[in-house]
C-alpha cells in the first residue's frame, strides 16, 4: 500500500456530527482509546445532548523527587454561540467541584455526579472534581474549525492528486519510521477522534500548515510537531505532547495544546528563532511549558519579536515561562559573541501551577540569563497567577550554572510587569539578583502587582522609608541590581 494511502480518508469516513453548523462534536476514530471517568454532553438551544467523547492523557506528578504518571482525561467539540455543557463525574462522588482558569468565572451547577454550566466563547478549560487535579477533565471548547478541507480536496488527496493535503482521518495512524517530513506548500490535517503516532517535522522549509483537532505524539516521549530552520509556519487546534521552533521565523501557533508527562517534557520552546506568535495556546506540561532561549539543540542566534497571548500555562514541573538560560558562549572565561534575546511579550496569561522543589529552577515568570546572554526589552501584561503548589512567583537572575552554561549571563535590561495578580500562600521568596558589576539587572518596573488583594508599590500606605517595596511582595532584591521600581 502507497504511503498516500495510510495517510488518507475520505470525508464521509469522518461521522462529525454537525448540530445545526454551530455546534460540532467528532467520535472516536476506530482504536483510538477512549476513558470513562467522565460523561460528557452538549447542547445548543435547549437541545438534544450530544455526547462528546473523552480520552485519556497522561500527566506527570511529582512525588518526592520522583515522577509518577497518572492519568486524566481530554475532550474537545468546536462551537459558535452559547452552549450548555454537562460532566457527570465517574471516578468518585462529587463533594466540590471547580472549573479553571478561575479567572473566567465560570461556577457550575453542581445536582448530585452532575456538572452543568454554559459557555458563551471558545475556552480551554481544567474541570476538577473534589480537588483533583491528576485526574481531572481537561475540557477544549474550540471555535468551528476555519480550515477543514473540503470533501473533494480530501478526495483528491486520496487519489494522489492532491499533494498539497496530508490527511489523517479518525483512527489510529502510526507512521513509518515514527517521522513524516512535510515539504513546502504542504497542509496536514488531523481530523477530530485521529490519533497519530510520530512526529511530524518541518525542517528547512516555507509555507507549512498543520492544522485540526487530533492528536500527534510519538508512543513513547518525543515532540509531536518539530519546527527547524523554516519560515511561515502556521499550526492550529492540534493536540501535541511538544512543539518546538527552532531557528526559524515567522511562525504563528494558535489554539494548539500541548500536554506531556515524562522528564524534560517542556512544551513551547523557541530557540534562535524570530516572529514567532502564539494565541490561545493551551499548555500542562512536565517541564517547562513556555521557553526562550538563544543557541541550542544545534540553532544558532538570538531571538526577536516572540508573543504569547490569551493562553494558559500549567506546569507540573519547573517553569511556566522560562527564558534565557542558553546561548553561545563557548568556553569559560573567554568571551564569545553575545546572543540576545529582545522585544518579548507575555499578555492575557493565567498561570494555574507550577511545581519545583530545585530553588535553582523555580519561578512563575523566570527571566535566568546565562551563556552571555542579553536579555532585554520584556513585557509581562496582564498575569494571572493562582496559587501553585511550590516555587516563586518571579526569578530574574545572571547565576553561572554550570550544569546548562558555559557562562554567567550578560545582561538583563528594560522588563516591564504590568497587572501582575496572586492569589495564594504557597508562594517562596521570589528573587532579582545580578552576577556582578558588568553582569547586572537594569531597569525593572512593576506597574500595579496586586498580591492577595494588596496594591505593591513604592508609596503604598504603612511602608517604612528604609524598607525596600519588594520586601512587601516576598521578593529578594539583591546585589547588582539597579532600578527596580514598584508603580
Amino acid at each position: 500500500m502507497k504511503f498516500r494511502q495510510i495517510i488518507a480518508f475520505s470525508a464521509l469516513a469522518c461521522g462529525i456530527l454537525y448540530a445545526d453548523a454551530e455546534l460540532v462534536t467528532y467520535p472516536a476514530g476506530q482504536g483510538v482509546p477512549t476513558i470513562n471517568d467522565f460523561t460528557i454532553n452538549v447542547r445548543q438551544n435547549g437541545g438534544a445532548w450530544q455526547p462528546v467523547v473523552s480520552y485519556p492523557v497522561k500527566v506527570d506528578e511529582v512525588i518526592g523527587a520522583k515522577h509518577s504518571t497518572s492519568v486524566a482525561s481530554m475532550a474537545y467539540f468546536d462551537f459558535d454561540g452559547p452552549v450548555d455543557v454537562e460532566v457527570i463525574a465517574h471516578r468518585e462522588s462529587v463533594k466540590s467541584a471547580r472549573i479553571r482558569p478561575l479567572s473566567y468565572d465560570l461556577k457550575p451547577e453542581v445536582c448530585g455526579d452532575t456538572l452543568r454550566f454554559t459557555l458563551d466563547r471558545p475556552r480551554n478549560l481544567s474541570v476538577e472534581v473534589n480537588g483533583d487535579i491528576f485526574h481531572n477533565l481537561h475540557l477544549f471548547a474550540n471555535p468551528l474549525d476555519s480550515h477543514r478541507p473540503s470533501a473533494k480536496e480530501i478526495k483528491l488527496a486520496q487519489k494522489g492528486k492532491n499533494k498539497k493535503l496530508i490527511y489523517f482521518g479518525p483512527g489510529v495512524h502510526r507512521l513509518p519510521g515514527d517521522t513524516l517530513r512535510v515539504a513546502s506548500g504542504q497542509t496536514v490535517y488531523v481530523d477530530g477522534g485521529a490519533r497519530v503516532y510520530g512526529q511530524l517535522i518541518a525542517d528547512g522549509v516555507n509555507d507549512v500548515r498543520f492544522y485540526g483537532r487530533g492528536e500527534i505524539h510519538p508512543e513513547g516521549r518525543g515532540e509531536g510537531i518539530y519546527i527547524k530552520r523554516s519560515k511561515d509556519v502556521d499550526a492550529e487546534g492540534v493536540i501535541v505532547t511538544q512543539i518546538p521552533v527552532g531557528k526559524s521565523d515567522g511562525v504563528n501557533i494558535d489554539n494548539v495544546k500541548s500536554i506531556s508527562y515524562y522528564g524534560w517534557g517542556d512544551g513551547m520552546n523557541v530557540f534562535a528563532s524570530n516572529n514567532v506568535h502564539y494565541n490561545n495556546v493551551f499548555c500542562r506540561n512536565s517541564d517547562d511549558c513556555s521557553t526562550i532561549y538563544a543557541t541550542r539543540k544545534g540553532f544558532s542566534g538570538g531571538c526577536d519579536n516572540i508573543l504569547m497571548e490569551n493562553s494558559t500555562l500549567w506546569a507540573d514541573v519547573a517553569h511556566p515561562i522560562m527564558i534565557g538560560l542558553h546561548g553561545a558562549a563557548t568556553e569559560i572565561g573567554v568571551d564569545a559573541p553575545a546572543d540576545t534575546i529582545s522585544n518579548v511579550t507575555y499578555r492575557n496569561i493565567d498561570i494555574l501551577d507550577h511545581k519545583e522543589a530545585q530553588i535553582d529552577y523555580q519561578g512563575c515568570m523566570a527571566i535566568v540569563c546565562g551563556d552571555n546572554n542579553i536579555v532585554r526589552d520584556l513585557v509581562f501584561d496582564n498575569i494571572r497567577v493562582e496559587d501553585f503548589r511550590q516555587g516563586q512567583l518571579f526569578n530574574i537572575r545572571l547565576p553561572f550554572n554550570l550544569k546548562y552554561c558555559k557562562a554567567p549571563g550578560g545582561k538583563v535590561s528594560d522588563v516591564l510587569f504590568k497587572d501582575i495578580t496572586y492569589n495564594g500562600n504557597n508562594a517562596e521568596m521570589s528573587i532579582i539578583a545580578g552576577y556582578d558589576d558588568d553582569r547586572t539587572v537594569d531597569n525593572i518596573t512593576f506597574d500595579n502587582l496586586v498580591i492577595n488583594g494588596v496594591h505593591i508599590c513604592d508609596d503604598m500606605p504603612g511602608k517604612p522609608k528604609w524598607y525596600k517595596t519588594g520586601d512587601f511582595a516576598r521578593i529578594f532584591i539583591g546585589e547588582h541590581v539597579n532600578n527596580v521600581v514598584f508603580k
